[in-house]
């Protein structure tokens, strides 16, 4: 299935409420999660329509694959992560979005699913400014 990327595509509502802009990758948008329990980056395609993995073109899903892994990097150098979780639910926003989550053994939630685990600590102004910047830089080494 061949679907158009950027016309007609907008972030959905949910997402721009819970997120921050980090960059433009080729095919997706990457923000980050305000949650400061955890570092947390979501890919967001700009596939119009797209709601499934499978939704994507053979192009687009190998692209996916590439900026997922880039943020996973990315999330490697800057935090030292024990482990990442990577998943793509949307049980409640239905738009196509990947989760790449940074766990900790000592994190608030280890072992079990961040979702549901705690409430969501919204990062402070400063907070969010540092974390934006530590991991653009990341992203431009």
């Amino acid at each position: 299935m061949n679907r158009n990327t950027s016309s007609g595509w907008h972030l959905h509502p949910q997402l721009g409420e819970d997120t921050h802009p980090i960059a433009h990758f080729t095919l997706s948008e990457l923000r980050l999660m305000d949650d400061a329990n955890h570092p947390w980056l979501i890919l967001v395609p700009r596939v119009e329509g797209a709601v499934e993995w499978v939704d994507l073109d053979d192009t687009q899903q190998a692209e996916l694959t590439r900026e997922i892994a880039r943020a996973s990097r990315v999330l490697q150098a800057v935090f030292k992560p024990h482990k990442l979780n990577v998943a793509a639910l949307g049980n409640l926003v239905p738009q196509l979005h990947v989760h790449v989550i940074a766990r900790f053994q000592d994190d608030i939630a280890w072992p079990r699913p961040v979702w549901g685990m705690a409430t969501a600590q919204p990062y402070t102004p400063e907070e969010l400014v540092g974390r934006i910047q530590r991991l653009q830089a990341a992203l431009n080494q």
